[in-house]
């Protein structure tokens, strides 16, 4: 193996490493919701689940200034330091004594982990410039490994102490997972390399003057992030919707809770890379089935006896969670390389702070069912609502194509793998 094709390797599978521990602080919190109810003293669930919302909204709001940091400056200690951060704001929230300190300490956590994704797609799309679909599908492997790992830990372990802690048991587990992350910042950075000079492969353009040089530009990129931030709301909705709908209506506890939420992510791991290179031969064609089949279960859902709950949730993770290789790639690829770091931080801060807001209005709408929320068809109309909103954002990719054709890009010409043979 070349000493390019190693450094390939390393990189993918230590940004990787990177990626899980990212959307473990995204969900570990989703199987907690009502202990730290009860731990704070709130009069309804919606203070807890906004907690998770504070945190996205932390997390999408800098992505653009990230993104320009990343086109600027080393992606790799922008990497290392994201992830030190994440895990400070965790560590944080295990001590915190209330609603006041929680916000703030899921704000540093957040902060922190808006490092992450526009440098480390933008590095990955600049190693990759063919196949890049497979590489993001094979980075997204880190993030169902975070998505799976973050609510089973974190409802197994607190689903343990609760017997001798009380409500108080949630605190553990955040504890755990932020000093995992110090550690794994810490190892990142001792093992990391930098890049190497770029061969004539992944040659850079020229720095653009302007992030998009016209009007239309502008406006097809926008609408492309205001459609998929409709996929963002919907598949945030399910997991918090999933967990207090399992909770409430079927009485799985905080650990039965959690592997519920696990297993949707689960298949990811097969998912991600599997779609995502298919995706390379046909984005459009992948995306339309991925998202018409996700939404066909998730309409399917609420009507299913608890036994089929966490079969279902595998099935619907398979499939919706490998959309997200088939679009990053797009994206990428829809945009010159210099740019490539402001605009997906710039495409996460339209899309994600309107998709992340989620959580908090789940936990609101729950709310204010009252007693109806111990009723499996009282959720029918909001899962059939969230499925729609998957459908409406087919609309996006489009976008994408006509932000690409009116850029000038071609799509890469395939002249080879892009991987060595003893690569993920």
């Amino acid at each position: 193996m070349s000493a390019d094709a190693r450094h390939k390797t390393r990189t993918l599978w230590l940004v990787g490493v990177l990626h899980a521990f990212t959307h473990v602080y995204h969900v570990a919190l989703i199987p907690l919701y009502l202990l730290i109810q009860r731990d704070f003293g709130f009069a309804g669930v919606g203070q807890a689940t906004s907690l998770v919302t504070v945190l996205m909204v932390a997390y999408f709001l800098p992505s653009y200034g990230l993104g320009v940091l990343a086109d600027r400056w080393n992606r790799r200690k922008l990497l290392g330091w994201g992830l030190a951060i994440n895990g400070m704001g965790f560590v944080a929230l295990a001590f915190s004594p209330n609603y006041a300190c929680a916000v703030a300490s899921v704000v540093i956590a957040g902060f922190g982990g808006s490092f992450y994704h526009p440098a480390a797609t933008a590095l990955v799309a600049r190693l990759y410039p063919v196949n890049t679909g497979r590489a993001l599908g094979l980075l997204g492997i880190g993030a169902s490994v975070g998505f799976f790992s973050g609510p089973l830990l974190a409802g197994w372990r607190a689903g343990a102490l609760e017997a001798a802690r009380g409500a108080a048991a949630w605190r553990a587990p955040v504890l755990e997972l932020g000093l995992a992350g110090l550690l794994v910042a810490a190892v990142f950075a001792w093992l990391a390399e930098d890049e190497p000079t770029p061969s004539v492969a992944i040659k850079p353009r020229p720095r653009p003057t302007r992030l998009f040089p016209t009007t239309a530009l502008w406006l097809w990129f926008l609408a492309a992030a205001l459609a998929f931030s409709l996929r963002d709301f919907a598949g945030t909705s399910v997991g918090s919707l999933s967990s207090l709908f399992l909770q409430k209506a079927h009485g799985f506890d905080t650990r039965w809770g959690g592997l519920a939420l696990s297993g949707l992510f689960l298949a990811g791991v097969v998912s991600n890379p599997l779609f995502g290179h298919l995706s390379d031969r046909g984005r459009k064609r992948w995306f339309t089935g991925i998202m018409l089949v996700s939404a066909g279960l998730v309409t399917l859902f609420p009507h299913l006896p608890a036994g089929w709950a966490i079969p279902a949730l595998v099935a619907y993770g398979f499939f919706f969670n490998a959309n997200y290789p088939i679009i990053e790639a797009e994206l990428m690829q829809s945009v010159p390389d210099a740019v490539r770091g402001r605009v997906f931080g710039l495409f996460m801060t339209v899309g994600g702070f309107t998709g992340n807001l989620s959580h908090w209005l789940i936990g609101d709408a729950v709310r204010r069912m009252g007693d109806a929320a111990h009723v499996p068809a009282s959720y029918t109309q909001l899962y059939l609502a969230l499925a729609v909103l998957m459908l409406a954002a087919l609309l996006g990719l489009p976008c994408l194509h006509a932000l690409r054709k009116r850029e000038g890009l071609a799509a890469p010409t395939d002249t080879g793998s892009g991987f060595p043979s003893s690569s993920l």
